[in-house]
């Protein structure tokens, strides 16, 4: 049964200097596939599934409508529950209680997806999804400065994006599997959700705050806390070449479905469907962002730079992105999503754990990681915002891919303005 953790509040503030153990680790990989699982089953596939069922002649509106009130949602909720597990005072620590009512609240919001009657039910249960899942990346991501001493930040930050990344892969082979069943796609999403948490639960050592450490909550400076930190050079430069990144690799990854069906015609020249298209280019990628992941980030702590590797991985997935601008066949697909999961995994891993080492204040880990992670959200919605007239208007995919490219790379020269780590 699952132990309270007990410290004095000065741990829970403390910089670790004690390596993590691989249980620990395994935990935290888990919640991450748990939630990303949740995340990218339904956007990759079944969200579009059930927009073309809803109208089909205005499936790219309404797939844009839905995702991006959803990211709406996500730039409040991931600060905001950050900010809030810094101050929770629970028995069994800081993180847990988020972790555990996050899963719980995304689960059920999938199930009633599963039976959402029109476009407005469905977007306010994906915003709920959005909620949940958010709480519980918030106090997941937080926990690894947390605990994770900075010479295994590199390592721990591949393998938290490998989970990232496998939940990504089994979020897309639930929505192949179920072959069109919208329904139950979102029930298989839900339970993979609930059981992505129980390791954790059991090997969190989250270190638990006493209530007589915290200083009463004044609101003005809560509220002035999420601004704070753009005080600091770093912290800014960090979080907008993360926000531009990300922006570009949403504009490639957001119509790959419709990409596959109406610009590559995959299933004309191929025999196979959109659905199980983006299953193989999901699993392909996945290969090559688990490689990387893994690899980069050992490979930025022995070195004891970040920043090189953080501007190459970028320059790669803007690549990536040109391939698709100017090879949309099956093959300019296959080497697209290779190209982007060999710079995304590395991204994922050494970015992250260059943040872990510009956060302003200790105290504060959770809220200024969800300042960060808003980088990570509002991406979905300025990306669809971005996308659909492109592909309305504006030239289609060529067009779409090479203005993802160009944002993309803008992330890479960003880096440079990042003094505080090499």
């Amino acid at each position: 049964m699952m132990q309270p953790n007990l410290p004095s509040a000065g741990a829970a503030f403390e910089e670790p200097q004690i390596r993590v153990r691989p249980a620990w680790i395994t935990g935290v990989i888990l919640v991450n596939l748990g939630i990303n699982a949740a995340f990218y089953g339904p956007l990759q596939v079944l969200m579009g599934l059930q927009a073309e069922h809803f109208d089909p002649g205005q499936k790219e509106a309404i797939l844009a409508l839905v995702t991006g009130c959803g990211a709406a949602v996500s730039l409040v909720a991931n600060p905001i529950f950050g900010a809030f597990s810094d101050r929770t005072t629970s028995r069994f620590g800081r993180r847990v209680p988020w972790v555990v009512l996050g899963a719980v609240l995304g689960a059920a919001a999938l199930f009633a997806l599963a039976g959402a009657p029109n476009v407005a039910v469905m977007t306010i249960l994906w915003c709920l999804v959005q909620a949940g899942c958010n709480a519980m990346y918030a106090a997941i991501t937080a926990a690894i400065p947390d605990r994770v001493p900075v010479p295994q930040r590199g390592k721990v930050g591949g393998l938290a994006a490998m989970g990232q990344t496998v939940g990504i892969l089994l979020g897309a082979v639930i929505a192949a599997v179920v072959s069109g069943n919208i329904a139950m796609g979102y029930i298989f999403c839900a339970i993979a959700l609930l059981a992505g948490v129980v390791l954790y639960l059991f090997k969190s050592d989250d270190a638990a705050l006493d209530p007589a450490a915290l200083e009463p909550q004044d609101w003005g400076a809560f509220f002035a806390g999420f601004v704070r930190p753009f005080r600091h050079a770093d912290f800014t430069w960090a979080w907008i070449t993360r926000l531009l990144v990300n922006v570009g690799n949403h504009m490639i990854t957001l119509y790959l479905l419709f990409f596959l069906k109406d610009g590559v015609k995959v299933q004309d020249h191929t025999g196979l469907t959109p659905e199980f298209g983006v299953l193989v280019l999901t699993g392909l990628y996945a290969v090559f962002v688990i490689i990387t992941s893994v690899l980069a980030g050992p490979i930025s702590d022995r070195l004891g730079r970040r920043k090189p590797l953080v501007i190459a991985s970028s320059a790669i997935i803007a690549l990536a992105s040109l391939i698709l601008a100017f090879a949309p066949t099956w093959i300019g697909a296959i080497i697209g999503a290779s190209v982007l999961g060999i710079g995304f995994g590395a991204y994922l891993a050494v970015d992250f754990a260059l943040i872990t080492q510009i956060l302003p204040d200790a105290s504060a880990r959770g809220k200024d990681l969800g300042v960060i992670n808003i980088a990570n959200s509002l991406p979905q919605v300025i990306a669809p915002a971005l996308a659909w007239p492109f592909v309305t208007f504006w030239g289609g995919y060529v067009s779409l891919y090479i203005a993802a490219a160009v944002i993309g790379l803008l992330g890479a020269v960003f880096v440079v303005k990042i003094k505080g780590v090499r």
